[in-house]
């Protein structure tokens, strides 16, 4: 039986899971990792980034027998090497600010209908990967002219692992310089970074082998939330995932490429040739629950503060939070937005707050889905969100749906796996594998409590603040 390796690098930690060919977790190892925080500028030792990897690969294999193995990554991270294969300088965290000039010459030179048709992506934001080249050109050329690769963290680690630049289409969705229709570099976009196609990776398909590693076949991944997507078991249309970890995700599939209109905000990401993935994502979500958490009930454990929300009834009693502490990036673009609390009063407790935030949320995912336009048949919902029966119900109550929880929680090194199984075949593809792997754990069904005039009001605030920035 074979044993597969998948690995999840999330922003501030990578996760790595081994699963045999039946889909069970045989052991999982994490480490966690801080940012280098400088104003706009966020930056992470890409070294650093392969020594974890090495760490939780040397302690899985020191027990198990690995046959293949497949790492997704968080998406636009930029690393920059050397011909030797040496990093130039750290890591250009996808979170990174300092290209907003470049981004906005970027759109202003091709205009955002254009960028929208060949890439699928609906804005410019100064985190892609496009703008952050053109920025090293512009500001640090002593490391542009040295450059003899550009790589995404997915690309560093399989070139570390095998010495192949290689990457995988999915995560080069977000880079503004794939075409999302082909999968192929769009040479236009090349010649405003001042590159060519030799400076970047070779792009394959997800679920393809690139090499060895110490006897482990090493596969193409996707971006993390594709992967994570592909875990819970999102291969067709009408199945929808929702993701509440650190930030917020929702993936649905399209055959359909979308058609460009002015104000155009959901992007589309390459899943596979003829095959598209609608990505709405928020930077705040859990993160938001754990700011409250950390500094007003540190003392509190997350069933406790389930527990208070549960006896708090819909509505919070006029209590409407706004959870964007890390400004928007979609339907907006605003990295200005600022978090905000409305209506409370003595009445309102720690179970207030907490239900308010949780709302807030699952509002957030409504909001999602009716810019996606899509009509789920079944949502499917991961992350640490999905452990909580009340912010389940909550969520199956806003959404007018049926929302389930899946019986493997790890859904990003899940997918991974099956993108490594299908890689060596022991899944024939994957739609097949996710029939054997993924099973529902839990369904919730809440009727609607008012969230729907609920729902109405927190729009008229979100925008009200939103104009203020």
């Amino acid at each position: 039986m074979a044993n597969l390796l998948g690995v999840d690098f999330g922003t501030t930690s990578l996760k790595a899971c081994l699963f045999d060919e039946n889909g069970k977790m045989l052991i999982t190892k994490s480490v966690k990792y801080e940012l280098i925080t400088k104003g706009e500028f966020i930056e992470f030792p890409a070294e650093e980034f392969f020594n974890n990897f090495l760490k939780v690969f040397n302690e899985i294999t020191s027990e198990y027998k690995v046959d293949a193995l497949s790492v997704d990554t968080q998406g636009e991270t930029l690393i920059t090497l050397d011909a030797d294969g040496n990093p130039l300088m750290n890591a250009i965290i996808w979170l990174d600010n300092r290209a907003s000039v470049e981004a906005l010459e970027m759109q202003s030179e091709f205009g955002l209908e254009k960028i929208y048709n060949l890439t699928g992506q609906a804005e410019v934001p100064a985190g892609y990967p496009a703008p952050k080249i053109k920025w090293l050109k512009n500001n640090l050329p002593e490391v542009f002219n040295k450059a003899d690769k550009f790589l995404l963290l997915e690309d560093y680690i399989i070139f570390r692992l095998t010495g192949k630049a290689v990457a995988s289409r999915s995560l080069y969705s977000s880079s503004l310089l794939m075409n999302v229709h082909t999968g192929e570099y769009i040479p236009e976009f090349l010649d405003f970074c001042g590159i060519d196609q030799n400076k970047l990776p070779v792009l394959l398909e997800s679920g393809e082998i690139v090499g060895e590693y110490k006897g482990v076949k090493i596969a193409t991944s996707a971006l993390d939330q594709i992967a994570g997507a592909t875990g819970a078991g999102v291969v067709k249309e009408g199945i929808v995932s929702e993701t509440t970890g650190t930030a917020l995700a929702l993936v649905a599939l399209t055959k359909d490429f979308p058609a460009y209109y002015e104000g155009t905000k959901v992007s589309v990401y390459y899943m596979r040739k003829g095959l598209y993935s609608l990505l709405m994502w928020a930077p705040t979500a859990g993160a938001t629950l754990e700011w409250f958490k950390k500094n007003f009930c540190p003392n509190e454990d997350y069933s406790n503060l389930n527990e208070m929300a549960e006896q708090v009834p819909a509505g919070a009693e006029g209590l409407i939070c706004i959870p964007h502490l890390c400004g928007t990036v979609m339907p907006e673009n605003n990295p200005n937005v600022k978090g905000s609390f409305f209506g409370f009063d003595l009445r309102h407790t720690i179970g207030h707050f907490v239900r308010a935030i949780m709302e807030s949320i699952a509002y957030t995912v409504k909001e999602f889905l009716e810019l996606i336009g899509v009509e789920p048949t079944q949502i499917r919902l991961m992350g640490g969100g999905a452990k909580s029966p009340i912010w389940c119900n909550i969520k199956s109550a806003v959404l007018e749906k049926e929302v389930v929880t899946l019986t493997q929680s790890e859904t990003a090194c899940l997918g991974s796996a099956i993108f490594a199984g299908v890689a060596i075949g022991v899944y024939s593809d994957v739609p097949s594998a996710c029939d054997k792997l993924v099973a529902v754990l839990d369904k919730y069904y809440s009727v609607d409590n008012g969230y729907k005039t609920l729902y109405a009001d927190y729009k008229k605030k979100e925008k009200n603040l939103i104009e203020i920035f």
